[in-house]
């Protein structure tokens, strides 16, 4: 038992050293989200090598509570009505998003030879633990499910920032977060309040509670006037370095090994989502009259956290990207089963 405790306690402290390790190295060279894409970057090549590296317990949670508070921020009375005025647009680029993995799974189950089922779930551009689920419901491969929700948001994640900050679609973001002075006692119990709220919305049983519960609540703080502190750049930095860890544990070196087509054909499939997510973006830019880089960002297939945490750091209608992929998140939630259900029953049909 001893032995087990230590062999664990060496696998986190070997994963969280990895993480700091390789941010430093990405912020030194200045890359774009160093201590998001370095920290997945480093976690990959080890965990690809062979390694065993585990995240620390609880860091995911602990990370999307900081990053649900940091963004909630930003929904100001002002900021709120203007996203209500969007209010359409949000909707499509949401609607887009979730008809991106749907169109993508129908390339996926021919290029991976894979069933209908394992298609389509390891598609939905929702998160893992939550299409796995339902692809155990609905008996497809739950392994390839969650080998394909990772690689996902390891190359959206990689790849989005990079590319937006190559092209100068940075720093174009009118809003701001509450000017208020970092308060630590004012933070402490922001953060104890968005922890219970993290806590209700786990009651409902509802996917994702300690991002939903949090950012929700803060932002209904926030657009009601009611401000605490501003949340400091470290918390954030460690927020995505946990957030990374904990979807960088979940590469194993036996992706490789066992299903090199099924992973080949993912990759194909995250190109052809990016590819049709800049065409909805780029349309949907032109008819609202927004900016490009706000709508690549809204319709980009990533998680509501890592999408929302780039919007931040690149300072790109981080309100807007978070709307979008919370209503998003809701689509998914709500349509995911019953859009699987639909085709299902009309492959069936004679």
């Amino acid at each position: 038992m001893q032995a087990m405790k230590r062999s664990r306690a060496a696998a986190i402290g070997g994963a969280l050293a990895v993480c700091v390790a390789s941010g430093a190295l990405c912020a030194w060279l200045g890359t774009p989200l160093p201590w998001m894409i370095g920290p997945l970057a480093g976690m990959a090549i080890f965990q690809f090598g062979g390694a065993s590296l585990e995240s620390p317990p609880f860091g995911r949670e602990a990370g999307q509570l900081a990053i649900g508070v940091a963004l909630g921020l930003y929904f100001t009375p002002t900021v709120a009505r203007e996203l209500l005025a969007h209010g359409p647009t949000l909707v499509a680029a949401a609607a887009s998003v979730f008809l991106i993995g749907v169109a993508a799974s129908a390339f996926l189950e021919r290029a991976a030879r894979v069933d209908h089922a394992t298609a389509f779930f390891s598609s939905a551009i929702g998160g893992a633990a939550e299409m796995a689920n339902l692809a155990e419901r609905h008996g497809a491969l739950v392994d390839r499910v969650a080998v394909a929700h990772s690689l996902r948001l390891l190359v959206v994640v990689t790849t989005i920032p990079v590319a937006m900050t190559l092209l100068g679609q940075t720093g174009t973001d009118d809003y701001r977060p509450v000017a208020v002075p970092f308060d630590p006692p004012g933070l402490a119990l922001l953060v104890a309040l968005a922890l219970a709220a993290a806590f209700a919305w786990r009651s409902t049983r509802l996917p994702n509670p300690f991002m939903m519960g949090p950012l929700l609540f803060t932002i209904a703080l926030t657009t009601g006037g009611a401000v605490f502190s501003s949340v400091p750049s470290w918390v954030t930095n460690a927020a995505q370095l946990l957030l990374a860890c904990s979807l960088g544990a979940r590469f194993q070196q036996s992706f490789v090994r066992e299903a090199p087509r099924f992973m080949a054909a993912v990759l194909a499939s995250v190109a052809l989502m990016l590819v049709l997510g800049v065409l909805a973006a780029l349309g949907l830019a032109w008819m609202a009259g927004l900016l490009p880089a706000t709508l690549l960002l809204a319709c980009a297939p990533g998680g509501i956290a890592e999408m929302s945490i780039t919007a931040k750091v690149l300072r790109v209608g981080v309100a807007f990207v978070t709307a979008a992929h919370v209503i998003r998140f809701a689509i998914v939630v709500l349509a995911t089963e019953p859009a699987y259900r639909y085709l299902a029953k009309r492959r069936a049909a004679p």
